[in-house]
């Protein structure tokens, strides 16, 4: 009988053991389709962030790259993109991700996707200047010639690279503005509207002009953005690259190619200097034809590289072009993009010096680049400020001064009574010194001089074809031969 209650105890127990087994069997399994779940779950949220990836990809778009172009203290600053490798971080993780993940940042976009986005930043630029031509006199010969005004038309593009309370700015090169006597800019829509010089650097061929927004339409300001700003320094020999311009003013176009080079530097002939002190340049196998000039080079993300400059093409290569490098002149534009606009003064004010630009043989000897003062005006405005000879000019109200034409350049901008400041650089020893002084520029009186001059030039001149004329008249020369037109 114990036998038999000891059998029927051992059977309970078994039982209850094996309904425990069962249960905790059950726990795992719901475990198990727990972790599947969340599991899926996180395929799941990883294919939905791939997916809006993918359309952050091609509308150009993405909360995490972007940093917003903000204002401090009223300060326009360019829209710049943060570089994929400040994105991914120093962790270790990112380092061990694998050839694919360094694939996956060079940006796929199709061509066509980053020009519909670009054609919305891009801007055609047109110009108008009056320049003097010789007229029917001067072409035969006739004294010095007569000259008249001729309308000349130019064109270039631009790229809109921020705005401020109360303008659009946009970049381009400073050549396809130089000498302009007005400045028209056509957006993505077709509206044109009349730009004006926002501030330029003629050493490094840049520039920004502004357009009023007060001026500009609603639906415009619907088709037009401000450019995503990439990095040139992260572009690798081999990268694919799209150009977008105005080439030969036909309207835009779009060109792609490789990096062919970084880094290079050419003198004022278009030639490479390597110890040139110039801006970098891409070097690119894009076509780059007059009229690109000013307009963006784009990487594969359709983020602005690069300023595109058809002045350093050239007519005898196939396959080199050649744009600005946007990382190393970033902060030269957001100092043009906040300047003071400034028009062409009829009189414009003088310095009192007189001068010349120091030779690449002066500056193998030491002597800074820039303007060489030979002569000082006594009592004029350099002198009262405390320019003296042998003091060279390396910069003008802030602006790089490389030559005599380029501070030329500068006062033609600047009235007589403006106090501005002028970097010097003093001899000091067996070296030089800076030192900034601020000028009160003065009157430029030898230009009533010459007016006076000129005007008696020309009659003089006058009086002697007449003269010639008559001459010819009593020697029975008659008027169509003595034009030529016989």
């Amino acid at each position: 009988m114990e036998d038999m209650n000891t059998q029927l105890n051992n059977m309970d127990q078994q039982n209850k053991e094996d309904k425990d087994n069962k249960k905790k069997g059950r726990v795992k399994r719901a475990v198990k389709r727990g972790t599947g779940i969340a599991i899926c779950a996180v395929l799941a949220g990883g294919l939905a962030a791939g997916a809006y990836e993918g359309v952050s990809r091609i509308t150009g778009w993405n909360e995490n790259d972007v940093v917003a172009a903000t204002k401090e203290d009223n300060r326009a600053q360019l829209m710049q993109t943060k570089s994929d490798k400040e994105s991914d971080g120093d962790s270790s993780d990112s380092k061990d991700e694998g050839s694919s993940g360094s694939a996956e940042t060079k940006g796929s976009l199709d061509v066509s996707d980053i020009a519909e986005e670009a054609m919305k930043f891009v801007v055609s630029i047109t110009t108008k200047s009056v320049e003097e031509v010789q007229n029917y006199y001067g072409y035969f010969g006739f004294g010095n010639g007569f000259t008249t005004q001729q309308e000349v038309e130019g064109s270039g593009s631009g790229i809109i690279i921020g705005k401020n309370d109360s303008e659009l700015l946009i970049a381009t090169n400073y050549h396809v503005i130089e000498g302009a006597d007005t400045v028209s800019v056509t957006c993505a829509d077709g509206e044109v509207y009349e730009a004006e010089a926002k501030g330029y650097d003629a050493d490094r061929d840049l520039a920004v002009v502004s357009v009023a927004l007060d001026d500009i339409s609603d639906d415009t300001m619907d088709a037009i953005t401000v450019a995503p700003i990439g990095s040139s320094d992260d572009l690798k020999i081999g990268e694919q690259v799209v150009a977008i311009g105005n080439a030969l003013g036909y309207g835009q176009s779009v060109t792609t190619g490789i990096v062919s080079a970084k880094n290079r530097q050419l003198d004022d002939n278009g030639q490479a200097d390597e110890d040139s002190d110039g801006v970098n340049l891409i070097q690119t196998d894009a076509a780059i034809n007059p009229g690109n000039s000013g307009g963006a080079l784009l990487n594969m993300d359709g983020e602005v590289v690069g300023i595109n400059s058809a002045k350093l093409a050239s007519t005898e290569v196939e396959g080199m072009g050649y744009a600005i490098a946007i990382s190393d002149v970033s902060d030269v534009l957001e100092d043009l993009m906040n300047e003071t606009p400034r028009d062409v003064v009829e009189n414009h004010g003088v310095l009192g010096i007189t001068g010349s630009t120091v030779s690449e043989e002066g500056q193998m000897y030491g002597i800074p680049e820039g303007v060489f003062v030979a002569s000082v005006e006594e009592d004029g405005p350099a002198a009262d400020a405390g320019i003296a000879e042998n003091n060279v000019i390396t910069e003008f109200d802030g602006k790089r001064v490389r030559s005599i034409e380029a501070l030329i350049d500068l006062l033609q901008y600047y009235e007589p009574g403006e106090e501005i400041e002028v970097t010097l650089q003093v001899m000091d020893g067996d070296g030089y010194k800076e030192k900034t002084v601020t000028v009160t520029l003065g009157e430029d009186d030898s230009k009533d001089e010459e007016d006076s001059a000129d005007s008696q030039d020309s009659a003089q001149e006058e009086q002697s074809i007449l003269e010639d004329w008559q001459n010819g008249a009593e020697d029975n020369t008659g008027y169509e031969e003595f034009f030529g037109m016989w």
